[in-house]
């Protein structure tokens, strides 16, 4: 473990990202396949917006322990792609999103890295919910969301015109 990594799963590092780690994010949010559904213009994302998200990213996680980090797998030290929360709207609310490289979809690391942040959010702070959303031609990863227990709340457009499934998921009540 480093001083960024945040949590650990049977198979996963999580970690915050280093500004010099850029070109990392250059290969995920480059390929058309990965930016597909991430963009308002649906095309890989500009330098200027890799080096932006990867500067808020960075903040997030020195000020809050949030943000989209790097998710690792631990068999090789492979970087598999990134999950984690991001703030969402006028309000700041936590938003789960994940994104994976394509050789590695298919074996369950999108939910094993977002259901081990899901428990460690509510292990960790004090906030009661967190929303998640997906292009409504992702199934994947209307699957991951749904899977992590989210209640569905509406249908409609997120702030990059993508047509999405809204999910809401709260603080569970104490046992």
């Amino acid at each position: 473990m480093t001083d960024l990594t945040l949590l650990e799963t049977d198979r996963l590092v999580l970690s915050g990202w280093r500004a010099d780690q850029i070109d990392d994010l250059y290969r995920l949010h480059g390929d058309p396949t990965v930016a597909k559904f991430l963009t308002e213009h649906g095309q890989p994302w500009t330098q200027a917006e890799m080096q932006d998200a990867l500067a808020h990213w960075i903040a997030l996680f020195e000020r809050q322990k949030m943000g989209k980090l790097r998710v690792i797998r631990k068999s090789d030290g492979a970087l598999v792609g990134r999950c984690g929360f991001g703030v969402y709207g006028p309000d700041d609310t936590p938003e789960i999103g994940y994104s994976l490289y394509p050789e590695f979809w298919g074996n369950g690391y999108v939910y094993e890295a977002a259901s081990a942040l899901r428990d460690w959010y509510w292990r960790e702070t004090d906030r009661d919910h967190f929303i998640g959303l997906a292009d409504v031609r992702n199934e994947n990863s209307l699957k991951v969301l749904r899977k992590l227990g989210g209640i569905y709340t509406h249908t409609g457009d997120n702030d990059h015109g993508h047509h999405c499934e809204w999910y809401r998921y709260d603080r569970p009540a104490a046992a």
